[in-house]
């Protein structure tokens, strides 16, 4: 099967080879990193998108619970900030990478945690770690992709995966979580269309 995205041929795939269970990409990194590249821009430009609709919400709105395993708008963004940090930290173990070589990657988030009380504070760091995805997208080399990250999960349990991999599934979770939000935020009577991949093709 072709994979194609935004008129581009990424090369030759079957389906059960793209995610086995140890996460091995089968084909080119070069077309890999074009797809990272893609999808680190979307995912930048849909929180955006969604942001923008985020704080028109009252602090109420924010923290309401509406029914899901992380219930509320203020623990989905918690959530996907959270997941997107500590996958960065766990590149770390890799190689030596220039954006992740600094104190703000000094601790580690637990994945239970909600942060960001207060939605200014969200709405101000967000970007800040969008920027910090797309330029660690950009350090990215065919040999990172090709190699192994080896990590341990909240759970204890030990991994050893295709980086490539790992890279695709923390960014495709950012798309599940924003459709989650999306839901939430029409039961309070913000329309919305902010998740599609469209937006930056």
């Amino acid at each position: 099967m072709a994979w194609v995205i935004g008129g581009k041929h990424f090369g030759q795939y079957t389906y059960e080879h793209w995610f086995d269970d140890d996460v091995q990409i089968q084909g080119g990194n070069t077309m890999l990193k074009d797809a990272i590249s893609l999808f680190v821009k979307y995912n930048k430009s849909a929180n955006e998108a969604m942001n923008g609709i985020i704080k028109t919400l009252s602090q109420a709105e924010w923290e309401k619970s509406l029914g899901g395993y992380f219930p509320s708008v203020r623990s989905l963004c918690s959530h996907i900030y959270i997941c997107d940090f500590n996958w960065l930290n766990r590149f770390k173990s890799c190689r030596t990478f220039k954006v992740l070589d600094n104190s703000f990657f000094d601790r580690n988030y637990s994945f239970k945690e909600t942060i960001f009380a207060d939605m200014g504070e969200y709405l101000a760091k967000r970007p800040d770690l969008d920027s910090r995805l797309i330029s660690f997208a950009e350090e990215l080399t065919d040999a990172d992709l090709g190699g192994t990250l080896k990590y341990t999960d909240f759970a204890g349990n030990y991994y050893e995966r295709n980086v490539g991999g790992c890279v695709l599934h923390f960014l495709n979770h950012g798309t599940h979580s924003r459709g989650i939000i999306s839901v939430y935020l029409e039961m309070m009577g913000r329309e919305n269309d902010f998740n599609s991949l469209g937006r930056v093709l």
